[in-house]
């Protein structure tokens, strides 16, 4: 499994912008799908965007779409979440997840799709 860790996160007013990264170690990240996800308090884990080993593919949640871009970089080995326009509403712990796959293009958008899981980083949007 590869190692992953999410920085980035903070407390905002809403209308701000932040940006997530998740560092991996361990193995090569190129090899793996990657996604966000985020849990607020007392909810479910839920899916946020998710993109293809290639990079070339992504896929959002429709709650988030025109305001998040997840990107990636494989010889840095990171992943990034653009957040813009946050609302309250995105208040959560932010997980970066990564996925074991030969499959260059595909995105994932179940939890249980992912094998390797970071720690997760706070983000607070205050009106």
């Amino acid at each position: 499994q590869v190692q992953l860790v999410e920085s980035g996160g903070g407390s905002v007013q809403a209308g701000d912008s932040l940006t997530l990264s998740c560092a991996a170690s361990g193995r090569t990240l190129g090899s793996h799908a990657a996604g966000w996800f985020r849990q607020a308090g007392g909810e479910k884990r839920e899916f946020v965007a998710a993109i293809s080993r290639s990079g070339g593919f992504n896929y959002y949640t429709e709650s988030v779409k025109a305001r998040f871009t997840i990107s990636r970089d494989n010889a840095k080995n990171t992943v990034h979440l653009q957040m813009n326009s946050l609302k309250p509403e995105d208040t959560a712990v932010y997980y970066c997840a990564a996925k074991d796959t030969y499959r260059v293009h595909t995105v994932y958008a179940g939890e249980s799709d992912y094998d390797s899981w970071g720690q997760g980083t706070r983000v607070t949007v205050s009106s």
